[in-house]
């Protein structure tokens, strides 16, 4: 848990840096809002491909070794942004960091979650989510003392630490529990999942995908950049085409509902949460004329209300069930929405009512693992996990371009609260309704509720390989044995 949760901290820390300097960048290379904004989105755009990628390798060869690749991307992707001369070399080194994050992301969750005992893995997916938050605040503590001094490069050349964590891992942890069980104990390379395998079969398909692949990455290029200036609509259409079809395929007849109704339900929790992320720096030096002490006070308020929000979920979600505790911290989070916008003279008050939004509203994040994990098998869960989440997080590269457009037309603060509120309640609806559970049954009448939680009797979920808890393993069951866990999958604590 310790290294998962220092690897997303410093995650988090290398990819918000772009958040605090904004205003320093598009000044120096006299940028535009929207423009400037696009760097926020460039680490998006590749999400989707090292997502799949990094978590295909995560359930071929160990969570570990996917998770070390990943905090070596975003940490060299992040050092090379120092060293950025223009835009568009900006702009590529936040591919790289892109490419990263979205590792780490499917890595560290899977591997945390199938360490941990089933009754906690809500929290433990809480409590490895907060590390990111973390990172935002240690980001936001270094930009007050950093770029004042020494400008806005040197931030991204401290980002290059995470280096020494990922030696630390490759040398110092275990595998994973659940992985290590079912899968790392198959001697055969033949016999390792290929998660992949759907995308090759044939003589045509494999040039047919990797034209698509090439498609979708060009077109996600000029859709968040100058170059596709009037095309956006179109090209928009054409990526999700392309990314759709490889959800088709890789989800299978009984799967292809249910990866794409989770891609969508990621895309709309990206745009809630993503404008307030992304531009809220912006808009307290725009908007409220903060400096950048004061921005700190306020960035650190997000932060904290964040990470105890994660830990709050964590347990809620394990005490009454994951979509009941996602859905109810929503619905209270919009009780904050328009306050936060509306205070502007006040930075005590703006600080609380910043860490009850974050807290209710970002903090339900932390079990986002656990809901989209529990949908997956063990054999192709880093790989379906990576590719859901990071394709819908293509809704965090349109959210901060989308704020900034809305501004044209009503005050920036105006259309972050406009956002947040409205997407938050298509998430509630998503993710309480169980809507994407509901239409996956559409054509797979079998799919299980959460592939977390093994049926009783199973070792599964123990967080010790089989040759070290050989008292683990599951004995006969008297009559009396405690019945299988409930259809819906949230099992109580005092049962699982």
């Amino acid at each position: 848990m310790f290294a998962a949760w220092i690897g997303y901290l410093l995650d988090g820390f290398d990819f918000v840096l772009i958040t605090l300097v904004l205003t320093e960048i598009a000044a120096g290379f006299h940028l535009s809002t929207a423009t400037a904004a696009s760097l926020i989105s460039g680490a998006f755009i590749t999400r989707w491909l090292g997502g799949a990628v990094l978590g295909a390798m995560g359930d071929r060869y160990g969570r570990r070794t996917a998770m070390v690749t990943s905090t070596l991307l975003y940490s060299l992707g992040t050092f090379a942004c120092g060293f950025a001369w223009d835009y568009t070399s900006l702009f590529v080194a936040r591919l790289v960091i892109g490419l990263g994050m979205a590792g780490e992301y499917s890595a560290g969750v899977t591997y945390v979650l199938e360490s941990w005992p089933v009754r906690w893995r809500n929290r433990a997916s809480g409590f490895i989510i907060s590390g990111y938050s973390g990172g935002t605040v240690l980001a936001a503590e270094l930009y007050k003392w950093v770029v004042p001094h020494w400008g806005w490069r040197w931030m991204f050349w401290i980002g290059v630490l995470p280096v020494l964590v990922a030696l630390w891992m490759r040398r110092s942890l275990p595998e994973a529990g659940d992985w290590q069980r079912q899968i790392g104990t198959t001697g055969a390379e033949e016999e390792r999942p290929h998660p992949f395998r759907p995308l090759f079969t044939g003589r045509i398909r494999p040039w047919i995908n990797t034209a698509l692949a090439a498609v979708a990455s060009v077109a996600l290029f000029c859709v968040f950049t100058p170059v596709g200036a009037g095309a956006v609509p179109g090209l928009s259409v054409v990526a999700a085409v392309c990314l759709v079809a490889f959800a088709v395929q890789l989800g299978g007849r009984r799967g292809w509902l249910l990866y794409v109704a989770l891609m969508a339900t990621v895309f709309c929790a990206f745009l809630y949460s993503w404008p307030v992320q992304a531009l809220l720096p912006t808009y307290l030096k725009t908007d409220l004329g903060y400096a950048p002490g004061q921005v700190t006070d306020v960035m650190f308020a997000a932060g904290f209300g964040t990470m105890a929000g994660c830990w709050l979920a964590g347990f809620t979600g394990d005490r009454f069930g994951t979509r009941r505790a996602y859905g109810g911290t929503l619905l209270a989070s919009l009780a904050f929405v328009f306050p936060v916008f509306a205070v502007q003279d006040s930075l005590p008050a703006l600080g609380v009512l910043v860490f009850g939004l974050l807290a209710l509203g970002q903090g339900v994040s932390g079990i986002l693992p656990k809901y989209l994990a529990g949908h997956f098998p063990t054999a192709t869960r880093a790989a379906s996990l990576g590719f859901v989440y990071n394709v819908g997080a293509l809704g965090g590269a349109v959210a901060p371009v989308l704020g900034a457009h809305l501004a044209d037309g009503m005050s920036l603060g105006r259309a972050l609260a406009v956002l947040t509120f409205v997407l938050t309640l298509v998430v509630v609806i998503l993710v309480g309704g169980n809507v994407p559970q509901r239409l996956a049954r559409l054509v797979d009448r079998q799919a299980p509720e959460d592939h977390l939680v093994p049926e009783a009797g199973e070792a599964g979920a123990l967080p010790m390989g089989p040759a070290s808890a050989p008292h683990l393993h599951p004995q006969p069951q008297p009559p009396s044995a405690p019945s299988p866990a409930p259809a819906s999958g949230e099992v109580p604590p005092d049962s699982a």
